[in-house]
């Protein structure tokens, strides 16, 4: 039978797939529940469908709201800014703004160049990288996401083999379509293993151009870095000269204004930042030291873009900084938040003896059912209930509780300590009778 609190939503799906490939605009938005979901308003922590259904919001649009939705600052600032102009195909001197900050607040922030979204920047940090050591190959770990383009979307998923040894694996692409020579461009291994880290990186130091990583893996399980990995992945790319590059899309200005690399206290040579600096507005950087982007500043490598550092989008970046460094307990109350929240679904998942395992650093965190105890790399995830989890979020979105379809919850300035009660009630109800 059909779901009648949906039905608004599934007439204009119906509506939109007559002109949408699938009646979307991203893949991951067909997965909702119990089908694409239309949107008409969200304020702070809450969003409201098309049918009137309001939802706690840990989805928070993938990341990018850590201000909550519709942020009075940042939506006065692009509006303010965007009556001067829209998009000059010129510099504008909050450009300068938004770049001096950023230079402020981020440790390897020597000098950036602006994109609209992750997966360019990615991309001009790798060419960043083979320009200036001459190199091709960069190396790369499994379940780390990139962005969508063909020479970092193999390895996000499990290939049809099985995972094959730790030192060779198997890949498989994410995609048809992908340019089967895009698979010759990387090395690929597990993650958090740091003999294989020194044996892969001194088997290839002389073709390696750079290492990227996510800092934590947020994209599947946010499992952390195990203790002394990140300084021996910087001690290794710096003894040879291979350029270390921190994709910050998720952890930048969640960990700490300055990112994971603040956080760890790890100075990486290149940095993407994106998501949150934005506040949803579609903006990313790469920064770096001086050294590295060199190569851009001297016109040995090409960054261009007709739509880079347009004026919202550089407003909207610029009122989110400057809201996070005004709230000066923001951070010590987003780990809190989500460290209540971790806690709390776990007494839950012990009292109604559930295989719930949460793990991450707060401001985000993946909830996953399994029997490990924690886990550590992609493969760990193998062993993940699937099933069990989308009945889990599927029964969390019925009770008002909106999370991301593969566990991944994210707490924002405006989650409230009702919100994460709530939170925990509606949790309490699923898990008793999963």
């Amino acid at each position: 039978m059909e779901n009648n609190r949906y039905a608004k939503s599934k007439e204009l799906l119906d509506r939109a797939s007559k002109v949408l490939a699938s009646g979307v605009s991203s893949e991951f938005r067909k997965y909702n529940h119990p089908h694409a979901l239309f949107y008409d308003y969200a304020h702070g922590s809450m969003i409201r469908d098309v049918d009137g259904n309001e939802y706690i919001d840990f989805t928070l649009s993938q990341g990018p709201l850590i201000l909550g939705h519709s942020n009075k600052r940042v939506l006065d600032a692009v509006e303010s800014y965007s009556r001067e102009g829209q998009l000059y195909a010129g510099q504008h001197l909050k450009e300068i703004e938004l770049a001096e900050k950023l230079q402020e607040i981020i440790p390897t922030a020597e000098l950036m160049r602006f994109c609209l979204d992750g997966s360019e920047a990615v991309q001009t940090a790798f060419r960043v990288a083979r320009s200036k050591t001459k190199r091709n190959l960069f190396l790369r770990f499994e379940g780390h996401y990139h962005g969508w383009l063909d020479n970092v979307a193999y390895g996000i998923s499990v290939p049809q083999g099985g995972f094959g040894s730790r030192d060779k694996p198997n890949i498989s692409p994410w995609s048809q379509g992908m340019a089967v020579s895009s698979s010759s461009e990387f090395i690929l291994i597990p993650w958090n293993d740091v003999e294989l880290l020194e044996k892969t990186i001194g088997k290839y130091k002389d073709e390696l151009a750079a290492v990227i990583t996510e800092p934590i893996m947020c994209n599947n399980g946010c499992i952390p870095p195990r203790a002394g990995y990140l300084e021996k992945m910087r001690e290794l790319t710096s003894k040879y000269g291979i350029a270390l590059i921190f994709d910050e899309v998720i952890t930048g200005f969640r960990m700490s204004l300055s990112g994971a690399q603040g956080y760890f206290n790890i100075q990486p040579d290149l940095s993407i930042y994106a998501k949150a600096m934005g506040s949803g507005y579609p903006i990313s950087a790469i920064v770096g030291k001086k050294e590295w982007m060199e190569e851009i500043s001297s016109g040995r490598v090409i960054h261009a873009g007709t739509m880079n550092a347009s004026n919202p989008t550089v407003a909207a970046s610029l009122a989110t900084i400057e809201e996070l460094q005004a709230d000066t307990d923001v951070y010590s109350r987003l780990f809190r938040l989500g460290n209540d929240l971790k806690s709390g679904l776990e007494e839950l998942a012990a009292k109604h003896g559930q295989n719930l395992l949460v793990q991450g650093p707060g401001p985000m965190f993946n909830t996953s059912f399994t029997n490990l105890k924690a886990q550590y790399e992609y493969r760990d995830l193998l062993q993940n209930d699937k099933a069990k989890l989308n009945q889990f979020i599927s029964q969390l979105h019925e009770e008002g509780i909106r999370v991301i379809g593969r566990g991944l919850w994210y707490i924002s300035s405006t989650t409230t300590d009702e919100d994460v009660n709530k939170a925990l009630v509606a949790a309490g109800k699923v898990l008793k009778h999963l």
